[in-house]
Formats: C-alpha cells, sequence, structure tokens
C-alpha cells in the first residue's frame, strides 16, 4: 500500500544534498526543496500544509531544530522527519519529530519512511474526519436545507470535511471503504 504523491516539503542548506533527495523521491512524491530555514517556514502554507516535512537538524541560519519547534506551534497537520548528518544524543527526547533518519539515507528508505508517515497521517486525519463528519451528517439530516444554506458556520464545517475526506482519501488507498462504512450509519432521528 503506496501513498500517492503526497506534498514533500524537503529542507537542507547543503543544495547538492537536498536536490539529490528530491530525485530519491522523483515520481513518488510533488517535493518543493528549501535550502534554509527562513525559507523553509515561509513555504509553509498552514491553509494547505506539505503532507511530510524531510528537514536537516543543521542549518546556518536556523537549526533544523528551531525549524521543527516552529512548524509545531503552527499546529498543522504535518508529518515531520529529520534527515540529518548529526549524531543523535539524549537531546531528540525532547525534539517533537516523527521519525529520524541518519544521512546517508537510501532511496528505498527515505521512500518507505515517507510512505509511512503519510499512513499515520491520514489516520490521524481520518480521526478529525469522523468526529466532524457525523455533526455535519446529524445537522444536514434533522434541518430543513433553507436553514443551512447561508449559514457559515455550517457552511465551513461542510467544506473542511470535505477537504479532510479528499485528503484522506490522498493519503490513504484503502480510505474508500472505510469512509463508506462511516456513510452507512442512520443518524436521523435523534
Amino acid at each position: 500500500m503506496h501513498v500517492d504523491h503526497p506534498q514533500v516539503l524537503l529542507a537542507d542548506d547543503e543544495k547538492e544534498v537536498a536536490d539529490a533527495y528530491a530525485v530519491r523521491l522523483e515520481g513518488v512524491a510533488d517535493v518543493t526543496v528549501t535550502y534554509s530555514g527562513a525559507e523553509t517556514l515561509s513555504a509553509v502554507d498552514p491553509s494547505e500544509p506539505p503532507d511530510v516535512v524531510l528537514l536537516d537538524r543543521h542549518m546556518p541560519d536556523q537549526s533544523g531544530d528551531e525549524v521543527l519547534e516552529q512548524l509545531r506551534e503552527r499546529n498543522i497537520h504535518t508529518r515531520m522527519i529529520m534527515v540529518t548528518a548529526i549524531d543523535p544524543g539524549l537531546e531528540l527526547l525532547d525534539l517533537p519529530f516523527d521519525d529520524y533518519l541518519c544521512k546517508p539515507v537510501e532511496r528505498e528508505d527515505v521512500r518507505a519512511a515517507v510512505d509511512q508517515q503519510c499512513q499515520v497521517l491520514a489516520y490521524e486525519l481520518l480521526g478529525e474526519y469522523f468526529e466532524l463528519e457525523s455533526k455535519r451528517a446529524v445537522v444536514a439530516a434533522e434541518l430543513p436545507p433553507e436553514r443551512l444554506d447561508d449559514h457559515e458556520e455550517f457552511a465551513a464545517l461542510d467544506s473542511r470535511t470535505t477537504a479532510l475526506r479528499d485528503r484522506v482519501c490522498r493519503l490513504l488507498p484503502d480510505a474508500e471503504a472505510l469512509l463508506e462504512t462511516f456513510s452507512g450509519v442512520d443518524r436521523e432521528g435523534c
């Protein structure tokens, strides 16, 4: 089970290294490459975050550790993989990354790590989808459409559930079966 073209942001200040890792993901991911911490932070759009960030720990303007902390503060649904030549130590216990790969990383390993993290992300998003979709479905079943047509909060909920469903389906190849089972539950007549 492989994810079809996840959105990956790859950050490394060594251009040749960053470009080499981007080539390793060629054909299996849509990769954006950045070469500094500041560029990485500005490349992340909170409304459409990447699925996975591959982040070097040692960058001159801002360390990967600092970039990682700042991205986590944004509270976005993104999985973070440190890809670095820095030997891991006890300081890692306090860093909020999702996976850690020591350079050099083989093509199959970087692809497998991205795929695994995308699946984890899909299941996290699936939980949020189920929570929001149950609310949306009950309200849609119980209230007449004319009460919902101009209701901003309901429209936002409807939009969010659609976006979550689309992202989960992109990240998790078997998602349709799970989503259909959830949709098959009768929520009318509460």
